[in-house]
């Protein structure tokens, strides 16, 4: 049985069998919870089908969260995306980056979604594989399968160093889910285990030492924004990693860096709106705006 407890040793795992890292999770998570592998991935394949049900919800022109604080962030980027070729990113990026803030979105309106790893980071792995099916045309099967190396990243992140914003900071939610986020494209881009293993490095290097600092405490603010942040870096580490360009620092590493820096971060940048963005003047004033109207 597989202990998650290194990203170098999945790696070493799946090297010596020939397969890849998802195959190797689907096996081992199988024989882990005693049950086949066929009904493990449909598990996994309901996960998908909640992912694709959250970007629509999210993308409703009227979806208002909760709070009142935002809403309809997916729908005008979507309607962005659909003019002048999609404006700087490009019709596809500026559709992922739809997706990722609709899915971010839903759950700020309490709509079902799929935490990846966490509801405040959970656009980031949805707004890119929806992106892949629906725009690109990549197989299902494929896309549900990526999803079991991005939980076999993410494994080893929460067993390594964390994924909890009130432990780590952001970059223990946004940057997992970057992390995990890139190194299953790179796998659905026919990348090896050890170039997936260095998209996971990248993507947790370019997050480090990111603060969660949520506006009246809530999940929204920056948050949201963030989930578009940590796409972004996802689907450039992948390609970096797939172009050959080298971590250089090992994932593992990266880390152990992520939990360190974790460590000594101020209580007040890890969940509990007590600095950053929510107590600037406009930060408070929102918190005041959304509790003060209850």
């Amino acid at each position: 049985m597989l202990k998650y407890e290194s990203i170098s040793d999945l790696v070493t795992a799946a090297n010596a069998r020939n397969i890849k890292l998802s195959q190797l999770a689907l096996e081992d998570q199988a024989e882990s919870m005693g049950i086949t592998e066929l009904e493990l991935y449909e598990k996994m394949e309901i996960n998908f089908d909640v992912m694709k049900r959250s970007v629509q919800e999210g993308m409703k022109k009227d979806l208002k969260s909760t709070s009142g604080l935002t809403g309809g962030e997916g729908y005008i980027m979507n309607e962005y995306a659909g003019k002048n070729d999609g404006g700087l990113c490009g019709t596809n990026m500026s559709k992922a980056i739809a997706r990722a803030l609709s899915v971010a979105g839903c759950n700020a309106s309490m709509g079902r979604i799929v935490a990846a790893p966490t509801a405040g980071s959970c656009g980031i792995l949805p707004g890119a594989l929806v992106s892949l099916y629906e725009d690109r045309g990549f197989d299902e099967k494929d896309i549900v399968m990526s999803m079991f190396t991005a939980g076999a990243i993410g494994m080893v992140v929460a067993n390594r160093a964390s994924i909890a914003g009130a432990e780590g900071g952001c970059q223990a939610e946004c940057g997992s889910a970057a992390a995990m986020t890139a190194a299953a494209l790179v796998e659905l881009m026919g990348g090896t285990p050890a170039q997936c293993a260095d998209a996971c490095a990248m993507a947790i290097s370019n997050q480090m030492g990111l603060v969660c600092d949520p506006v009246a405490g809530l999940v929204e603010i920056p948050c949201i924004k963030r989930n578009v942040s940590g796409l972004m870096i996802a689907f450039s580490c992948a390609d970096m990693s797939l172009a050959g360009i080298k971590a250089h620092i090992p994932a593992d590493e990266c880390l152990d860096a992520m939990k360190e820096v974790g460590d000594v971060m101020s209580t007040t940048l890890k969940e509990t709106a007590a600095g950053g963005l929510a107590t600037t003047p406009t930060g408070i004033k929102l918190k005041e705006m959304v509790f003060l109207d209850k």
